[in-house]
């Protein structure tokens, strides 16, 4: 593959620390990397050095003669004089942007819902981000740089996004540096990820899933090392003295070794413990949304919802931006009162929310960390374990020098993990998240993660964030409409119903009548038109249809894993458990669409 771009001896420092030192990578065609690491650690001054924006203090970054670079970075560098037209196709005829196919999906994809002739200063922050964003997609570029294009996307948008930079460039050619703490993007798009840390940049194979197995690997290898010096001195130095010969070669992941790291690690929570300790600290009743209808003027937001959150239920809500979502939360916390029906909070509910507003924290911006803990409790049970609260801001990754900060100096994710520490040493019994993973890494979202993993209560999270979604909650619950939607096929459910929505209301009423009058054609009976024995039937395919989706999703886990751990320079083998994995991926695709039509046949 041809060779893109490159840095050599890379040396980068500020007054106060070293960022990179003695630094050497390359990009080729092909490469769509994912670059994570800990907030500080470079990943945004990486993207700014490979692109020419800032030079380095050592080394030098070369690129290939006529490569185009263009790159999305995290300020506003949109003029608020011009209209969103003019930001994304300048002065080009409409004849000509509006014929091409990229441009066209871009803008549906992104700024559908924005409108054209808007005034970029007019604009809410999330709409100025994405107007930047379209604006580099429609350019032409060889190599792309991206620096948290998922912020300010709900789902729709991320998975749009996603699919875009899979087929922008042919497998070959083009090339994507990506930084996000948004996992399942980077599991969905990337082939090789980056890890910045210690003035280092660490390369791995694959996308995030890739990346940790590898991680959690090298780890255990490094640990195991240490303990072997520690305590086999003597056994080392008789082996040394025997003359082995030399390891070169770089180490290569067994398929037996990763299996066994996940085969002896417990499941992510015990939902039967964690179900009663929350039925014992809440009761059988928390809230009951009973046939509930919201309505602002003659805006009807909310209608004929009818929810009862038991003890301990983890659920994410999921629903396009202005759904309502924000508005549901209210009815669980109390902060929005029900134009119809009724809302009953159990006696003992003590709700706590994770607002994006960082309110909590106002009052205490002068006062230094360990004071702010201080006013809460001297300790906090977590799976079992008492911890003291600078345990837990050590879990939470707080060094013991940032005690003594006041909270006012504290980074965006430092303060988003104080603010959820101090709402868990409330002790509240439901905890309401939304969008929990802002200005969080992936390390840190990983932490935060486990510490909800045991904690005892009634959970539910609003997020963009598919990753964090899929692994906090057990359920999930979509806003269609203003109802309210339980979606037992997850956030895929979600997007197949969007799109079937938007394929509805795009299609010509007329075409659709003469399709399902044509001769050949089987037209589902309506929902609850079904008769006893259709119903049974259906109902019997349906169950069989979810065995078979649980039984290849956990052959398609394995058959991952083996790509993830095989010999990357067999490429013949590698080759034959990508077509495995992609025959695999294919058959779930099919019986996920016939479970949807099943689910909505059945209602």
């Amino acid at each position: 593959m041809a060779h893109l771009l490159g840095a050599e001896n890379l040396h980068l420092e500020y007054p106060t620390r070293i960022i990179f030192d003695a630094v050497t990578i390359g990009v080729n065609e092909g490469d769509r990397i994912g670059i994570v690491g800990r907030n500080g650690d470079g990943k945004s001054t990486l993207l700014s050095l490979l692109s020419g924006r800032i030079q380095p203090d050592g080394g030098r970054v070369t690129v290939r003669g006529g490569v185009r670079i263009g790159m999305l970075d995290q300020s506003d560098v949109l003029d608020p004089t011009l209209t969103v037209g003019q930001a994304i196709v300048g002065d080009t005829e409409e004849y000509i942007w509006a014929g091409d196919p990229l441009i066209r999906d871009v803008i549906d994809g992104l700024i559908r819902d924005i409108p054209w002739d808007s005034v970029i200063g007019s604009l809410s922050g999330g709409q100025r981000r994405r107007v930047a964003l379209a604006a580099l997609l429609v350019g032409d570029w060889d190599c792309v740089f991206l620096d948290e294009p998922t912020n300010h996307l709900d789902v729709e948008g991320i998975a749009w996004l996603a699919e875009h930079l899979k087929n922008r460039w042919g497998r070959t050619s083009g090339g994507l540096l990506v930084v996000t703490h948004d996992r399942w993007f980077l599991d969905e798009v990337c082939n090789a990820t980056w890890e910045v840390h210690d003035r280092i940049i660490e390369p791995f194979e694959g996308g995030y899933a890739a990346y940790i197995l590898q991680r959690v690997e090298r780890d255990r290898m490094a640990s195991a090392s240490e303990a072997k010096r520690q305590n086999l001195m003597r056994k080392e130095l008789a082996w040394l003295r025997r003359g082995a010969p030399a390891r070169t070669a770089k180490p290569k992941f067994r398929i037996d070794a990763a299996n066994q790291l996940i085969e002896n690690e417990p499941p992510a929570r015990n939902t039967v413990q964690l179900s009663q300790m929350a039925t014992s600290r809440l009761g059988k009743d928390v809230v009951d949304i009973l046939d509930v209808g919201v309505s602002y003027g003659d805006k009807q937001v909310l209608r004929d919802v009818e929810w009862r959150i038991a003890p301990g239920e983890r659920t994410g809500i999921l629903g396009v931006n202005g759904a309502g979502k924000s508005t549901l939360l209210g009815l669980i916390t109390g902060e929005v009162q029900p134009t119809t029906g009724r809302v009953k909070h159990g006696k003992t509910v003590k709700v706590a929310t994770l607002s994006q507003e960082l309110a909590e924290l106002v009052e205490h911006a002068n006062d230094r960390v360990s004071d702010v803990v201080a006013l809460k409790r001297t300790s906090y049970v977590t799976g079992g374990k008492e911890m003291t609260p600078s345990q837990l801001l050590e879990r939470l990754g707080f060094s013991s020098a940032q005690l003594q900060t006041p909270v006012k100096d504290l980074s965006g994710g430092q303060r988003r993990r104080l603010q959820l520490l101090l709402i868990l040493l409330d002790e509240p019994n439901v905890l309401v998240l939304d969008e929990p993973s802002n200005d969080l890494d992936t390390d840190m979202l990983a932490a935060m993660e486990d510490l909800l993993d045991s904690w005892p209560g009634t959970l539910i999270v609003v997020s963009h964030d598919r990753y964090l979604m899929e692994r906090v909650t057990d359920q999930q619950y979509a806003i269609f409409d203003g109802q309210l939607r339980h979606l037992p096929g997850g956030v895929d459910q979600y997007l197949a119903l969007r799109k079937q929505t938007e394929d509805a209301s795009t299609a010509p009423s007329a075409s659709l009548a003469a399709s399902s009058s044509t001769p050949g054609n089987t037209v589902p009976a309506p929902t609850g038109s079904l008769g006893g024995a259709e119903k049974r039937n259906a109902e019997k395919e349906l169950s069989a249809t979810e065995r078979k989706i649980a039984k290849l999703g956990e052959t398609l886990t394995a058959t991952q894993l083996r790509l993830a751990t095989h010999d990357q320079g067999d490429y013949a083998g590698l080759n034959l458990i990508m077509q495995e994995t992609t025959a695999l991926e294919s058959t779930i695709a099919e019986l996920e669409e016939s479970w949807l039509e099943l689910s909505e046949l059945l209602g």
